[in-house]
């Protein structure tokens, strides 16, 4: 019986279907070789497992029990060309074509037609839980690719690709924040990667929930036409009794995810070209410590994130004067009034 199967690598999808369930997983690895050009030594198919383990190269398709386009996820660099691995990866036209979202946020926000979608994912999107919600703690909901992780570079591990200081920087949120994940994929990719990343099975912080695509909406906004944007309504609608304006910050490199909830939002610098920026790149470094700060607040509805890297911290006794620098994430305050926790922008 033949097979139909798609595979996903380095941003594009590729579809074979000249195997058999009599196949191997080394027969299907030779025909990803013709397709890309990565050698089967360098692949590593994510999803493709056998007893729970990552199948061995001579296990049949057929043991597998994959259904027709079962996609794929392969990892892997070409052997000939690594040279290109250093270059520019393709163009994200999210990234490229994002805008300021200020200029339609009024026209959507508040839309009856925009609210009501957001009802509808409330009743009908299903949640499942991983951790339960803990009382007192703030939320932190994190966009995956380009925020978290570089998706379009080549590689031959996930971890590759990881953001630097991911896991500090998780380590450091949870002990104020719940974290959610909410990527624009579908969830069996969101796992994948969270999994290949270390990030669902880590012992010093612990996600939430996660949500996909299906929990956005599309909003039709005057001078863009439809977009799709995460609501954050859909959580505050399921889990009011934990998390609100008030006190949720999402994280995203693209500024129109958040256009129904632009007070929340904190448009990150996208995280690309890995093997180029993975000794520079310190936004999460940099993010740990804004996020400890503004933890001590009551009410996240005073901030405005944009310009949260020229934040100061100032006090109204004069006998504390605090003053963060641009570098404020590497000072250390040594004089602080317990009863401040006003945080103003230039």
């Amino acid at each position: 019986m033949s097979l139909s199967l798609i595979i996903k690598w380095g941003g594009q999808e590729y579809t074979i279907t000249s195997l058999s369930e009599e196949d191997t997983v080394l027969d299907l690895k030779q025909s990803l070789k013709g397709l890309t050009g990565v050698l089967p030594e360098r692949q590593k198919l994510l999803g493709l497992k056998m007893k729970g383990k990552p199948a061995d190269d001579d296990v049949k398709l057929g043991a597998l029990k994959l259904k027709p386009n079962t996609k794929i996820m392969m990892m892997g660099t070409r052997e000939e060309s690594l040279e290109d691995v250093l270059g520019p990866p393709p163009d994200n036209d999210d990234v490229v074509n994002d805008f300021d979202i200020e200029e339609e946020v009024v026209e959507v926000e508040n839309r009856e037609e925009n609210l009501l979608k957001i009802s509808r994912r409330v009743k009908e999107y299903k949640v499942e839980i991983l951790n339960p919600p803990r009382e007192g703690k703030k939320l932190l909901v994190l966009d995956v690719d380009y925020t978290l992780f570089d998706h379009r570079s080549c590689a031959e591990t996930g971890v590759e690709l990881m953001r630097p200081y991911l896991h500090e920087f998780l380590t450091s949120a949870y002990e104020d924040y719940d974290i959610v994940i909410w990527s624009a994929t579908n969830m069996k990719w969101i796992e994948a990667k969270m999994k290949e990343l270390g990030v669902s099975t880590n012992a010093n912080y612990k996600i939430t929930f996660m949500l996909d695509s299906a929990a956005m909406i599309t909003v039709h906004t005057p001078r863009r036409g439809l977009i799709d944007v995460k609501p954050l309504g859909v959580i505050w609608g399921k889990f009011s009794e934990y998390y609100s304006k008030k006190n949720t910050i999402m994280f995203d490199d693209i500024g129109r995810n958040f256009l129904m909830n632009p007070q929340n939002g904190l448009k990150i610098r996208p995280f690309m070209k890995a093997h180029l920026n993975r000794d520079k790149d310190k936004e999460l470094l940099k993010l740990t410590q804004y996020l400890k700060e503004i933890a001590k607040l009551d009410d996240f509805l005073e901030l405005n994130h944009k310009h949260w890297e020229r934040s100061q911290v100032l006090c109204d006794d004069a006998a504390f004067p605090v003053v963060i620098p641009e570098i404020w994430w590497y000072s250390v305050v040594l004089r602080r009034c317990p009863s401040c926790v006003v945080l103003q922008y230039s």
